[in-house]
């Protein structure tokens, strides 16, 4: 058992391939135990996980805010469905194709982008954010894109082998949950290398990363690559499980959540992406059935789940200002650090037991017995001088 914990401590990578794989055992449980509502609830999570992952990438680790990655999932979406309905390819080739059309998305928006800062930048991607989706109202493009209503997609067929009877819901959260476990891997391996290091170091000088040889303005580039990727694969899961790719799927503010998850769940953590996902859907979800069965009037009820979620965030970030998951791991460290303090103290223990290591008795003129540990001479009981050499070679 020691030997197994010593490789998860020095192997990165197995590590997370062992975390992967308990994350698909889990995950496989969870769906076959749910009905297919929350079946595609656990979608939901899953894609929005991909996107927000890459985000945390881009803005938590690379420090660039970008409020355009609602436009990278629309990339992502159309193109998965193009693909299916012209070409018919099968499903893992076509996510492929969402990911990789949407870098090289990412490759032109990074190139414009890599030399803006701060609202500079959040301008140069909300722009793109705005301004993308509306294309396939353009006249030019609406029969290849379908226009407002968008393009519809046949859904996946589950394989023969899980039975006739097999819910579509579960193979369509099966889809998504393996697509967000394979990013998730992905991007823990990615940053935990040379890659995450030098992203680092240019979020927190980009004058030392430089004069230390990181190309700056490339490193930013290869950063929205990676991050518009993963934001693809999320729209192309996206349009997987909704079977539709519209205007209406992706708009402004599906970008300005993505921000707020990554903020709520702990800008620059991975684990944090996917509590901040956890929130976008469950916490509206909760709010929407809240108001429904209260038995408020019609204008208050359709106000709650906003005033809800608005709530939430806020008592979030106050009471967590490092996120969901700085918050848990404090939390966690205070709960190990007092019992770690209260088995110390506690009578019988090791720690009691060296501090009380006896050595020859001495009886006082009062008649108790005291316990005189056998210490050497210190160095500073030598004199004056000897002692402050003692502390100078110290």
């Amino acid at each position: 058992m020691d030997t197994v914990l010593n490789v998860l401590r020095r192997s990165t990578l197995t590590r997370h391939t062992a975390g992967a794989l308990a994350a698909i055992a889990a995950l496989y449980f969870l769906t076959t135990a749910v009905g297919p509502y929350r079946d595609l609830q656990i979608a939901q999570v899953a894609y929005l996980t991909c996107a927000a992952a890459g985000l945390t990438v881009l803005t938590g680790l690379g420090g660039q805010i970008s409020l355009g990655h609602g436009a990278f999932m629309a990339v992502g979406a159309y193109t998965a469905a193009l693909v299916i309905g012209h070409w018919g390819w099968p499903l893992a080739a076509v996510l492929a194709a969402a990911a990789g059309v949407t870098a090289l998305a990412g490759v032109l928006v990074g190139a414009v982008a890599a030399r803006l800062h701060g609202p500079y930048l959040a301008g140069a991607t909300l722009a793109f954010a705005v301004g993308l989706p509306g294309l396939a109202n353009y006249a030019p493009l609406t029969d290849l894109l379908g226009g407002q209503n968008g393009l519809t997609l046949v859904p996946p067929i589950p394989p023969e082998s899980l039975g006739a009877t097999f819910p579509l819901e579960r193979w369509q959260a099966w889809i998504a949950c393996l697509g967000a476990v394979i990013t998730l891997f992905l991007l823990a391996n990615l940053t935990r290398g040379r890659f995450g290091r030098t992203l680092r170091a240019s979020r927190d000088d980009e004058i030392a990363a430089a004069l230390a040889g990181v190309r700056v303005a490339r490193l930013r580039i290869a950063a929205t690559v990676v991050s518009a990727a993963c934001a693809g694969l999320g729209g192309g899961l996206l349009a997987v499980v909704a079977t539709l790719a519209a205007p209406g799927a992706f708009p402004l503010t599906l970008s300005l959540q993505l921000i707020a998850a990554i903020i709520i769940g702990g800008l620059g953590s991975l684990s944090g992406a996917v509590w901040g996902s956890l929130i976008l859907v469950y916490v509206p979800t909760w709010a929407s059935d809240l108001s429904s069965s209260s038995g408020l009037s019609h204008n208050v009820a359709s106000n709650l789940p906003l005033a809800v979620y608005g709530l939430v965030l806020i008592v979030v970030t106050l009471a967590f200002p490092r996120g969901l998951h700085g918050g848990l791991r404090d939390i966690g460290g205070a709960v190990r650090r007092r019992v770690l303090t209260r088995r110390d103290r506690a009578p019988g223990s090791r720690g009691s037991a060296t501090t009380s290591t006896s050595g020859p008795t001495t009886t006082h003129p009062g008649g108790a017995d005291e316990a005189i540990a056998d210490q050497g001479a210190r160095p500073d009981d030598r004199g004056d001088a000897g002692g402050r050499g003692e502390r100078l070679r110290r």
